[in-house]
């Protein structure tokens, strides 16, 4: 299962755990887990139309920002991290 960091925000949703295990091969299944594990935190991470990630969020697997957004796939010993995406000019 990838290990999901829980940004301190939503911890209070996944009992205080700043760490929970989730199985997932894509971004969107481990969200969909997620959400089956605590729910109510989809609603921090995806869009209205369940398209993609809310704006300015990233997610970062295994040390690399994901591109692919809910598409990106998971392995099953990913770290996935998702945090406040960073801009600049």
């Amino acid at each position: 299962m990838a290990e999901v960091w829980v940004p301190p925000k939503l911890q209070q949703l996944t009992d205080g755990n700043q760490q929970v295990q989730v199985e997932g091969t894509t971004v969107r299944r481990l969200i969909n887990n997620l959400e089956l594990l605590y729910p109510g935190i989809k609603d921090f991470l995806v869009d209205e139309m369940e398209e993609d990630l809310v704006p300015g969020l990233a997610v970062i697997i295994d040390g690399e920002v994901s591109l692919l957004g809910m598409l990106d796939k998971v392995g099953e010993d990913s770290e996935v991290h998702f945090l406040p995406a960073i801009g600049g000019g």
